[in-house]
C-alpha cells in the first residue's frame, strides 16, 4: 500500500478498518467497539475496550455499605450492550456501511480523519447511556472522548475506560504524582517522572482496589511479549496515553480486572498474571478511612451519577 498523509479506510462487512504506515486499527460493529489495535505488527487489544464503572471494593467500602448501595454499577460493568454506532468521515456524517452495500467500495478509499462513536446502555434502573468516540488521524493517533449521561442512580465507584492487553507489561512510565494516589490521598504525592517495574499489586490481606495514579500528563506501557508464536521479534515495544492539553490523566495499570480482585478473598486466590489491565479514569471515588475504616468518604470525593461527566485522552503509537 502506498500510504499518503491520509488514512486508508476499509469498509468491510461488519468491520471498519483504518490503517496507515505501521498501524492497522479495526472497529467491530458486532463487538461494539475496537477489535484490534496493531502497531508495527504488535497487537495491543485482548478484548474490546469498554467504559468501566466498578472498582474492587475496599475494606472501607464494605464497612460503610457502599458495595451494597452501588451494586447496580457492578452489573453495568459486567454487561454493557452497544445500542448505536455513528460514523463521521472528514467531518461529514456517514451512514454505517453494512453488507451488501460494502460491495460498492473499492480498496482505494482515503480520509484525513475518521470518527466512530459507540453508544452503550447501562443495565441499571433507570438505564442511562455512555458514548465513547474514537477519532483517528493519519498519524495513527487516536483521540478518545467519553460522555456519561447523568441519571437518578447511586454514586459511582469509578467512571473510566478499560483496555485489556494480551500479555503482561514489563514496566510502565508516567509523569505525575509519586506512588499510589486517590482524590483524597494526593497530598503526599511528589510531581516527577517515574518508572515502575512489572505490574505491582498492593499486598492487602483481602485483595481490593489499588494502584490508582492521579493527575498525570501521560503514561507509557512497555511490553516484550505477544500471543503470536510466529513473531520472532522480542524487543520491547510501547504505547503511550496522553492527557488532553487542558486536563490531567488518572490511570491504574494492573495484571487483574476489578472482577478478578473482587472475587478473591485472599491473595493466593488471584490467578496467575497473564494480561495488562489499563483503566483510564475520568472520575475516581475517594477511599476514605479518615477517622476509622467504615466511615463514609467525604462528599466532595463522591462521584455524582445524576450529572453528566466527560473526559478525554489520546492514544499515541510509537511509530518512529
Amino acid at each position: 500500500m502506498d500510504y499518503t498523509n491520509k488514512l486508508h479506510v476499509v469498509y468491510d462487512d461488519n468491520i471498519l478498518g483504518l490503517d496507515g504506515k505501521d498501524f492497522q486499527y479495526l472497529f467491530s460493529y458486532e463487538q461494539g467497539g475496537p477489535e484490534s489495535f496493531k502497531i508495527k505488527g504488535k497487537e495491543w487489544l485482548y478484548r474490546s475496550p469498554r467504559p468501566t464503572f466498578w472498582r474492587a471494593t475496599t475494606d472501607n467500602d464494605r464497612g460503610n455499605g457502599f458495595n451494597v448501595s452501588s451494586v447496580q454499577w457492578l452489573a453495568a460493568d459486567y454487561v454493557l450492550p452497544c445500542q448505536d454506532i455513528a460514523l463521521r468521515v472528514d467531518g461529514k456524517d456517514k451512514k454505517l456501511p453494512l453488507a451488501p452495500k460494502t460491495n460498492r467500495y473499492s480498496n482505494q478509499e482515503f480520509a484525513k480523519k475518521v470518527k466512530i462513536t459507540f453508544t452503550y446502555q447501562t443495565q441499571t434502573v433507570p438505564a442511562t447511556t455512555v458514548q465513547v468516540s474514537y477519532t483517528v488521524k493519519a498519524s495513527g493517533k487516536i483521540k478518545v472522548n467519553v460522555h456519561y449521561t447523568g441519571a437518578q442512580l447511586p454514586s459511582l465507584p469509578v467512571l473510566g475506560w478499560r483496555m485489556i492487553m494480551p500479555t503482561p507489561a514489563t514496566s510502565f512510565d508516567y509523569e505525575g504524582l509519586s506512588g499510589e494516589t486517590y482524590p483524597d490521598r494526593m497530598a503526599g504525592g511528589i510531581e516527577g517522572t517515574y518508572h515502575v517495574e512489572g505490574l505491582p499489586v498492593t499486598p492487602y490481606l483481602v485483595p481490593q482496589e489499588n494502584g490508582m495514579h492521579m493527575a498525570n500528563k501521560w503514561v507509557q506501557i512497555t511490553r516484550a511479549t505477544t500471543l503470536n508464536n510466529a513473531d520472532p521479534d522480542a524487543a520491547p515495544f510501547r504505547l503511550k496515553f496522553e492527557a488532553p492539553k487542558k486536563g490531567k490523566l488518572n490511570f491504574s495499570c494492573l495484571p487483574y480486572t476489578s472482577a478478578e480482585l473482587e472475587n478473591a478473598t485472599h491473595p493466593e486466590e488471584l490467578p496467575a498474571a497473564h494480561r495488562t489491565v489499563l483503566v483510564i479514569a475520568g472520575e475516581v471515588r475517594g477511599v476514605g478511612g479518615i477517622d476509622s475504616w467504615g466511615a463514609d468518604v467525604e462528599e466532595k470525593y463522591h462521584i455524582d451519577a445524576t450529572v453528566d461527566h466527560d473526559f478525554s485522552f489520546k492514544i499515541v503509537p510509537e511509530l518512529n
